[in-house]
């Protein structure tokens, strides 16, 4: 399995680099469309789990200093 990033479609206004988990939650709740289960600090960035309403959890990254949001990617 190959893990890769990509960057979810920005809206036309870059998003403010999030200054707490809340933030970050609501960033990543505003593009991938879902209910925000868990947020976890890394040194870089939030990761913000996301259920969605067909029943996928996906992982996103909001990086801490530009407030872009990635999506973690599964190749098999």
């Amino acid at each position: 399995m190959v893990v890769s990033t990509a960057v979810l479609a920005e809206d036309k206004k870059p998003s403010p680099p999030p200054q707490s988990k809340a933030e970050a939650a609501q960033q990543a709740q505003q593009k991938v469309n879902g209910r925000v289960l868990k947020v976890e600090q890394k040194p870089d960035a939030y990761r913000v789990k996301v259920l969605q309403k067909s029943g996928r959890v996906v992982s996103v990254d909001v990086d801490k200093k530009s407030g872009k949001v990635t999506k973690e990617k599964k190749d098999e």
